[in-house]
């Protein structure tokens, strides 16, 4: 009987800290432009990624979580070899969501779903 309430009083402690998730953005780059893209990155708070190419018409999809706060900015080089620059929202380290970054043939569209910071 006494295994058994230390069991229970185990997995009582326990059990809250199933519900927690980390929290992440959910990012994709999306290659609107018409052509294929290379050295695409994303800058965000503390932190980048990118690819070293992206076809015409492809998605990239990838999660980071937010360690900070600041701004993010996508660059990428086009068919032509012009290299473009566009500036997104700033980001607050908690946040979490989704975050779409679309390149067209001139600039970057950004459309952003992310939780406020508690």
């Amino acid at each position: 009987m006494g295994r058994r309430i230390l069991a229970l009083a185990g997995l009582v402690a326990v059990l809250p800290l199933g519900g927690c998730k980390s929290p992440y953005v959910n990012t994709t780059i999306q290659n609107d432009t018409g052509a294929a893209v290379t050295l695409v990155e994303v800058d965000y708070p503390s932190a980048s990624f990118g690819r070293d190419s992206l076809a015409a018409g492809a998605a990239y999809p990838y999660r980071f979580k937010i360690i900070g706060s600041g701004a993010t900015k996508v660059s990428w080089t086009d068919a032509q070899h012009k290299q473009h620059t566009g500036n997104g929202p700033d980001l607050h380290e908690g946040q979490h969501g989704f975050l779409t970054i679309t390149l067209t043939p001139t600039s970057a569209q950004w459309a952003a779903q992310l939780t406020p910071t508690d």
